[in-house]
């Protein structure tokens, strides 16, 4: 395993920021569910990255793999890769708007270009001490930040959507066990985060 000694991009100054400006906002408000066909819809334009950068997705520069299942305490991931996180930071506030999801995730290919695999939803345990519901479904969690890459004690509920990127393990479990991160340098190989409390 190759894990840069640096931070990718600071991503620790960038999720505190997000938590100090969730702190001084109000309660949460979760709007209406949309279709994943109008989702997806709606995102196609970001299966080109720099569409992406440009409306302030962020790469997170990390390619994360998950080698080995979620353990006892874990969230229960089944081994697989996770790819490219692209973060928008100005979206981590007290709203979960499925048509405008906090991550996009790329998976990246042998000859290094990204291709679009799915979104994810984010929201901080400070907003909603209980689980926010999309698409029927409550989002995985409450649980640490996933390190290195975020602090864990950022505590979140999330939820992925593989909705470019056809996963074995189902459209919404965490991990897919088809994406992969060739190469060594920038690949992250972390452990499932740990569960936590509402109150934590």
């Amino acid at each position: 395993m190759s894990t840069p000694s640096h931070s990718p991009l600071r991503c620790t100054l960038a999720w505190a920021i997000a938590v100090l400006a969730l702190i001084a906002g109000a309660g949460p408000a979760f709007a209406q569910d949309a279709s994943l066909e109008e989702i997806k819809a709606a995102l196609d334009k970001y299966q080109d990255p720099y569409v992406a950068v440009h409306d302030l997705y962020l790469s997170t520069v990390g390619c994360i793999v998950y080698p080995e299942g979620g353990a006892e305490g874990q969230m229960q991931y089944p081994p697989g890769g996770m790819g490219v996180h692209f973060l928008n930071v100005s979206l981590i506030d007290n709203e979960l708007d499925p048509l405008r999801p906090e991550v996009l995730i790329y998976e990246r290919a042998r000859d290094g270009t990204l291709h679009l695999a799915a979104a994810e939803w984010f929201v901080p345990l400070e907003a909603s001490p209980t689980a926010p519901e999309l698409f029927g479904r409550k989002l995985d969690g409450p649980m640490e930040g996933h390190q290195p890459l975020m602090p864990a004690g950022f505590h979140h509920w999330d939820l992925h959507a593989w909705l470019w990127k056809d996963n074995p393990a189902g459209m919404f479990v965490p991990t897919n066990p088809d994406v992969t991160c060739p190469g060594e340098e920038y690949t992250v190989h972390e452990h499932a985060p740990k569960i936590v409390g509402p109150g934590s």
